[in-house]
């Protein structure tokens, strides 16, 4: 085996979150009272009057719009509840329902982070089947290429005409 004084110490730290003494079972005890005495509300927002001020109440948030989970769900029914969810609430904060089923259906998944990435470097999902060269964008960007390179190429091709 190649020794490697990280991976030795990661392992030293993964045995010692796992061992039973006494301190980690007095750490782990005083957190769950802890936890146990936490008000047990959903996440809220103050709500504020029309004039301005603190009115006293609170509005619940969610976090996924329920639309953007069954449209998820839909399109991955063995993704656990949660992905579903963060996927979700990613893509509602930076898009709509329906870009996030375009990127779908041009070869990206929204439960992808690296969709989010390629959207911010210009990438748009009609891009994703144009060529650049003997490959598609989406060919590139799937070997590794990076997104500001396929965002310079597609903009020299229409500079150029060739788009």
């Amino acid at each position: 085996m190649v020794e490697d004084s990280g991976v030795d110490e990661l392992l030293r730290q993964w045995a010692a979150e796992r061992s039973d003494d006494a301190e980690l079972r007095e750490v782990n005890r005083i957190k769950d009272a802890w936890l146990a005495e936490a008000p047990q509300s959903a996440p809220a927002i103050p709500v504020q009057r029309a004039t301005g001020g603190y009115r006293g109440g609170s509005v619940k948030v969610e976090s996924a719009d329920p639309a953007y989970v069954a449209a998820m769900r839909k399109r991955a029914p063995e993704a656990p509840e949660v992905l579903l969810a963060a996927a979700a609430s990613y893509w509602q904060l930076v898009g709509d329902l329906t870009e996030a089923e375009l990127w779908w259906d041009a070869g990206i998944s929204p439960m992808d982070q690296r969709a989010l990435d390629y959207r911010a470097a210009g990438l748009s999902p009609a891009d994703l089947g144009r060529r650049l060269g003997p490959m598609t964008v989406l060919q590139h960007l799937r070997r590794g290429s990076a997104a500001a390179w396929c965002v310079a190429r597609l903009q020299r091709q229409r500079r150029d005409g060739v788009a």
